[in-house]
């Protein structure tokens, strides 16, 4: 069963978006890329991951594609996870042949349209980049590298491919968790883009130490909030006077864990406490840590501790 489509309270839609989603009509250069990609695949996504805006990561299994992609309003970058097979993109006289395998990247630029050739079905994790958010990264890395992304068709990076297929494992159906990881994520990605894909010579400067002991405590004490507002990465990041991408670097240096890790971590811990504790069904303690689904909250705990909350709950006690 597909999971539902999440999508980020905090976010606002461009002016015009909602009624452009729900006609499937342009927003500035294109339609959202969610709405394109459900177009041309002609099938829903696995797992989704949205703010209001339509950015965000979506995991797809679709059947062969022959059809022509139009403009869209997002950068699109893919990470291919199938079986290895050759593939055709063509963009107006332009003709790229590529071979699709595990540690290639696809980037459609937004705005761009191509006609794509695929013969075999495609299991793909795709992020979606507003521009905005590209070139937020590079001034807050005080670079002066060009934000145009490059188009690449089955161009081999395992760097960036790594990153983004590890989003189809980790979205686990917890507001607070996937909005959190999905914008940390990111950051990664938005950053390793600049460098990698921009046909610019970019650097960035590494950060150096972690957080002060006062700015660690405030932001453990948001993560620990039970508002989900206050976790969000911009939130963390500006109560420490950072970058999000340099938030996250300092953090991890002081604790040894990213902020989504930090407060997965967390939230193992107060599930522990309930079902060891109290008396609580498995549904409350779902409900009460912020879980769409007793389904998600299991398989969430059974990743992390190999027992599931039933069993874990009889054998502590």
């Amino acid at each position: 069963m597909n999971k539902p489509i999440l999508r980020d309270p905090l976010q606002e839609d461009p002016p015009g978006a909602a009624e452009a989603r729900q006609n499937n009509a342009p927003i500035a250069d294109g339609r959202p890329a969610d709405v394109e990609m459900a177009r041309v695949l002609r099938t829903e996504p696995s797992r989704m991951a949205l703010d209001h805006s339509g950015a965000g990561i979506a995991y797809w299994k679709h059947e062969p594609l022959h059809d022509v992609v139009e403009p869209m309003s997002h950068h699109v970058v893919m990470a291919y996870n199938g079986s290895i097979q050759r593939m055709e993109r063509r963009s107006g006289r332009s003709v790229a042949i590529g071979t699709f395998r595990p540690g290639v990247v696809i980037i459609i630029p937004e705005g761009s349209s191509s006609r794509w050739d695929i013969p075999k079905p495609v299991d793909v994790v795709q992020l979606y980049l507003p521009h905005a958010t590209l070139k937020r990264v590079a001034d807050e890395a005080d670079t002066a590298a060009s934000t145009e992304l490059l188009e690449r068709t089955a161009h081999p990076d395992p760097i960036t491919s790594r990153l983004l297929l590890s989003a189809a494992d980790v979205l686990e159906g917890n507001g607070a968790l996937d909005t959190l990881f999905r914008h940390q994520l990111t950051e990664l990605l938005a950053t390793r883009l600049l460098v990698a894909h921009t046909g610019s010579l970019t650097t960035f400067q590494p950060t150096m130490g972690g957080l002060s002991p006062k700015v660690l405590l405030r932001a453990i004490e948001r993560l620990r909030s039970d508002s989900d507002a206050d976790v969000s990465l911009a939130a963390l990041a500006s109560d420490a006077g950072l970058s999000r991408f340099h938030f996250c670097r300092a953090f991890k240096e002081s604790t040894g864990l990213s902020p989504h890790a930090w407060l997965r971590q967390y939230r193992l811990e107060q599930a522990m406490n309930m079902l060891r504790d109290t008396d609580a069904s498995v549904v409350s303690v779902a409900a009460a840590l912020g879980y769409a689904s007793q389904t998600a909250f299991a398989a969430a705990f059974k990743k992390l501790t190999g027992e599931t909350p039933s069993d874990w709950r009889r054998r502590v006690r």
